[in-house]
């Protein structure tokens, strides 16, 4: 130590270099507030953060030299308020984006998705899913690749969710049921191929649709601020489920956590394809209400779709009433065991259970209350998903989380 006092008031850090070497630290602490927008200006980064004043500035310019977030020095102030108003902090919408691809029973999309949840582009969803996992993920990464090349955006990387239980993190699809994929497909290895064979940069992930819904609805949605988040949601064909904890999805020990669709919930039901009988997976999910309703599926239209009209165009029919019933009542015995299992403290719904919880709120809450022990000490909100495509929007936050562990080495490559 040299022995010269620090002419800085105390608290203000003792050198420039220590002030850095901390704020480096912080830098993808300090984006994921910004990127989920905990962090609105920089006085709250501050505080959240745990920082002095100057090392929050320090990091916040360092995004914003990165391209990450842009920092408003001259806010207005709001009406009333008093002393000087602090630097706002938004997500840079001139960013990079990362390409996330989605693929279900009915087809696939491909999107640019930026920091903070933003779809930047998005292609119109393809209605033919090929036999072949590398020919429908190679047409999913070539559409993202156009994409890239109209919008002249920057790629760090590219995300995948599809409709099947994921192993982690070999990436291997397991049980792709309701598309005509051999199981086991490796389609984390597939998409990462197709993803450099197109000269994209930064690495490519996959994740089950629903996981990445649910991180998706946890950062920028409705799940945002809960703690333990259980969703549970069907989209064209079968059920499935995610729980967050502590801000990160639980994946168990190879990523196969939460397959919540073959909880028996109908003992006398339908037969499953796990081979079971009366499956949440095939008594809540839109073939089942078309079913019951006795509607045979037609062919315009995805089958989430056609659900979904027959519910807001015919619901004053006793039968469809009756169906749609029927379905919540055996959704709400699925949550509340999972309930009783997992205690959230938020459950969020989506695809078709989004519109049944929406028809008959109170019908679904008084079902879980009933059935469930943590229902009786309170009840547990049970709110709609909130976000437009979020399994797209999920599997962009899985491309996006090492910028968010490290912006400096994700961004440099290094």
């Amino acid at each position: 130590m040299s022995g010269k006092a620090d002419p800085r008031p105390a608290g203000e850090g003792t050198t420039s270099r220590a002030r850095l070497d901390r704020g480096r630290g912080a830098l993808g602490p300090a984006l994921e507030l910004v990127h989920t927008g905990r962090a609105p200006t920089r006085a709250v980064l501050t505080a959240e953060l745990g920082v002095t004043r100057a090392t929050a500035g320090a990091v916040a310019a360092e995004l914003e030299a990165l391209g990450l977030i842009r920092v408003d020095a001259r806010p207005g102030a709001a009406a009333g308020s008093q002393g000087r108003p602090s630097h706002r902090l938004t997500v840079d919408e001139d960013g990079p984006v990362v390409l996330a691809a989605q693929v279900h029973a009915d087809g696939f999309r491909a999107a640019l998705v930026g920091l903070g949840g933003r779809i930047v582009a998005t292609t119109p969803s393809c209605e033919a899913v090929d036999a072949d996992p590398a020919k429908v993920l190679g047409a999913a990464v070539e559409a993202g690749a156009d994409l890239l090349r109209r919008t002249g955006r920057r790629c760090v990387g590219a995300g995948l969710a599809v409709p099947s239980a994921v192993t982690a993190p070999e990436g291997l699809a397991l049980n792709p049921l309701h598309l005509a994929w051999p199981v086991g497909a490796p389609v984390r290895e597939i998409f990462a191929e197709r993803v450099r064979a197109a000269g994209l940069d930064g690495p490519a992930f996959a994740a089950n649709d629903v996981n990445a819904a649910a991180l998706a609805e946890h950062r920028h949605g409705a799940g945002r601020g809960a703690r333990d988040l259980l969703c549970v949601a069907t989209g064209h064909r079968g059920v499935g489920g995610a729980l967050v904890l502590d801000g990160r999805l639980h994946t168990g020990s190879s990523g196969l956590a939460l397959e919540v669709g073959h909880l028996t919930v109908n003992p006398e039901g339908r037969p499953c394809h796990c081979g079971s009988r009366g499956c949440l997976d095939v008594e809540a999910d839109p073939l089942a209400l078309l079913t019951t309703a006795g509607r045979e599926p037609g062919p315009e239209g995805s089958l989430l779709q056609q659900a979904n009209e027959l519910i807001r165009d015919e619901y004053a029919d006793p039968v469809v009433r009756t169906a749609a019933e029927a379905l919540i009542d055996r959704l709400g015995l699925g949550l509340a065991g999972l309930v009783n299992i997992l205690n959230p403290d938020r459950i969020i719904l989506g695809g078709l259970h989004r519109t049944l919880l929406d028809t008959d709120p109170e019908r679904l809450r008084a079902v879980v209350t009933d059935r469930s022990l943590w229902g009786h000490s309170g009840g547990v909100p049970i709110l709609a998903c909130s976000l437009d495509h979020n399994s797209l929007v999920g599997a962009a936050e899985l491309a996006w989380q090492p910028v968010l562990d490290d912006p400096l080495a994700a961004l440099s490559g290094g």
